[in-house]
């Protein structure tokens, strides 16, 4: 039985970016463990269960009724799936600042620590990042998430993401070369054409940040280098690359594709696809 960690923000995930690849594992026969920043139950932004909400930049919505129902329940508190995830803060180290008087006794310790969870992670297959505004505030930027990527990428098992869990690949690095892993790869993610100029949401806060506070697909250009690239595919339907090891989806109409294509890698071998 093939196993999957589902890494999921704690400030609110995009209801069909986890309920596509989690339906298409489960049919797939596979385990599936969710992790978030602090162990908190991952909730589902508001819009990503509302049918009616028109989303700005396509003019159109995006959330089918018969979605917003999976959502809601998978997302009501009396459903147990998401109960309990695993705590990525308990789970892995906390690299030390440069500053502290003890540094090179504190780095030792962190890379035991992190030898310890790569053993820990052996007994996954592959990882997933989900998407949503949520990740902006507590994914792109975590160093534990980051070293949970690069404990993947040396066990050279596959590693997926999806819109706004995209950035996560391309600030994962190796903190002696800090050289992008997609260095010279191909990927997807949200692009400039379907960002919002305003209403940029999070749960828990009545907060609205407007735009997004980084245009996504100018970091995923830059990270990838001249020898990658990466692929909007603006106009159609759906977005999602292979190039292994890494598996991305742009947004909400490739979730579940990003799913099956992730199955295929890991069922048949599949390697580069939608480039």
């Amino acid at each position: 039985m093939k196993k999957i960690l589902i890494v999921l923000s704690e400030w609110g995930y995009w209801g069909e970016e986890l309920v596509g690849p989690l339906e298409t594992f489960d049919n797939a026969g596979y385990q599936v463990d969710f992790v978030t920043p602090t162990g908190k139950r991952p909730v589902a932004l508001t819009p990503s269960m509302d049918p009616t909400f028109v989303d700005p930049p396509l003019g159109r919505t995006v959330v089918s009724q018969e979605m917003a129902e999976k959502v809601k329940k998978l997302d009501n508190p009396s459903n147990p799936r998401l109960n309990n995830p695993k705590n990525l803060k308990q789970w892995l180290p906390e690299r030390p600042y440069w500053s502290s008087p003890k540094f090179i006794r504190e780095m030792e310790a962190y890379y035991r620590a992190l030898e310890d969870v790569q053993k820990d992670l052996e007994q996954y297959d592959s990882m997933l990042i989900v998407g949503g505004s949520g990740p902006i505030v507590d994914l792109v930027n975590n160093q534990r998430v980051h070293d949970l990527v690069l404990s993947f990428y040396r066990m050279g098992e596959p590693i997926a993401a999806e819109c706004y869990g995209v950035p996560c690949l391309a600030f994962a690095r190796d903190i002696g070369d800090r050289k992008s892993i997609i260095w010279g790869k191909h990927v997807t993610g949200h692009c400039l054409e379907y960002d919002y100029k305003d209403g940029t949401g999070f749960m828990g806060t009545d907060f609205n940040m407007g735009p997004p506070p980084y245009p996504l697909e100018y970091i995923l250009r830059d990270a990838t280098g001249p020898d990658g690239q990466y692929h909007g595919n603006v106009g159609h339907p759906t977005s999602v690359i292979v190039d292994y090891p890494f598996v991305t989806g742009r947004s909400t109409p490739d979730s579940y594709m990003t799913g099956q294509r992730l199955v295929e890698v890991l069922e048949k071998g599949l390697r580069r696809y939608g480039w």
